[in-house]
């Protein structure tokens, strides 16, 4: 059986560096694994006034099947001002309400945070695992997945193609996919 990957990118930027790392992991997914990017610019904030037991934004309602049919989630996070950025802050909330109906619980998830800084998105990484942690979603925990220096990553086509980058990347997939396999 297809194991299915939900990918979100929390940067919205064309040629994200963001999701450029995310599209060289999600490549290196073995076989039997499946990844889809799913779309959380187009989510309309958050508002319990507008989620009701009456029906809820035709976006939110989308998102959350699509959350229905995944097995675990990479999370892949620019840094902004030492934290994520709102989008994915507000993916989270709509994916994780009303109370009690989540659809992250018990997913596993990887966060990959990426930077053209030096420290490579640790501020990010970090806020948003604690976010995870509440919504009850085991999280790979070694090696951390700071991407620092992306710029410095890609090759002329845009594309990450350096040996040990890639060696790299794909200890953090092995990990994302034994934590996949333990739960």
């Amino acid at each position: 059986m297809t194991k299915k990957i939900g990918i979100l990118v929390g940067s919205l930027r064309n040629g994200s560096f963001t999701r450029t790392v995310a599209t060289q992991l999600a490549a290196q997914l073995p076989a039997g694994y499946e990844a889809k990017f799913l779309e959380i610019g187009q989510l309309p904030f958050y508002n319990e006034d507008i989620d009701t037991a009456e029906g809820a934004p035709e976006e939110y309602d989308a998102f959350r099947a699509e959350l229905d049919g995944v097995d675990a989630v990479l999370l892949a996070t620019p840094e902004y001002n030492r934290s994520y950025p709102a989008v994915i802050k507000n993916a989270l909330d709509v994916g994780s309400r009303p109370y009690g109906h989540s659809k992250f619980a018990g997913k596993p998830a990887l966060v990959v945070s990426v930077s053209p800084g030096a420290i490579g998105g640790f501020g990010a990484n970090h806020h948003l695992r604690q976010v995870l942690v509440f919504l009850g979603m085991p999280v790979v925990q070694q090696p951390e997945a700071y991407i620092g220096s992306v710029h410095t990553l890609l090759d002329g086509d845009g594309k990450i193609s350096n040996p040990e980058t890639v060696a790299y990347f794909q200890t953090i997939v092995d990990a994302f996919v034994d934590l996949i396999e333990r739960n």
